[in-house]
């Protein structure tokens, strides 16, 4: 038996380069919580990996969360980790296991993903995207094919995506 109900349009993506280790893009959380609050599963919010050689754990916590992802609580990790971006330079790696610990993931596995680096090709991958469509710093979000960069200031930002999500939305009602 088929469905005849017409296919519902793909949601817009917002991809959000982002860095867990970056005190800019913790700042941006309030607007990701907004922007995820108000259009829900009609807007598709992704976190891409952008770890900046800066910070010596953003590659690591990208890792992690990666397996924080895989474990169905990656947005969860994300925010908790940039939560405690001063605790993780001071006390490195043991801090993205304590957080998925404390969140009730499986923090071995965790620890065994950071050793075993099952999620490196993941987080290369996002990196190398994000060179590639010029991405410098973050947080870096892209959505419509617009590149907007968050990294100097967060000012109008999530205005900017509303304004962008809205539109393609329309579109999708045409």
């Amino acid at each position: 038996m088929s469905d005849s109900s017409p296919a519902r349009p793909a949601a817009p993506v917002l991809d959000v380069w982002c860095e867990l280790q970056c005190s800019d893009c913790r700042t941006a959380l309030d607007d990701l919580r907004a922007l995820r609050a108000r259009y829900g599963d009609r807007l598709d919010v992704r976190l891409r990996h952008f770890p900046l050689e800066k910070h010596k754990h953003a590659f690591a916590a990208a890792q992690a969360a990666e397996e924080a992802w895989e474990q169905g609580r990656g947005w969860e990790y994300a925010e908790a980790v940039l939560g405690r971006v001063e605790e993780l330079e001071r006390r490195g790696e043991a801090v993205l296991v304590d957080v998925a610990r404390e969140l009730g993931l499986d923090a071995e596995e965790v620890d065994t993903a950071l050793i075993d680096g099952r999620h490196i090709l993941v987080v290369d991958a996002d990196q190398a995207e994000g060179k590639a469509i010029g991405v410098t710093g973050t947080p870096t979000y892209v959505i419509g094919g617009e590149r907007l960069d968050g990294g100097r200031s967060q000012e109008g930002l999530r205005e900017r995506i509303e304004e962008i999500t809205d539109r393609l939305l329309a579109g999708q009602d045409a």
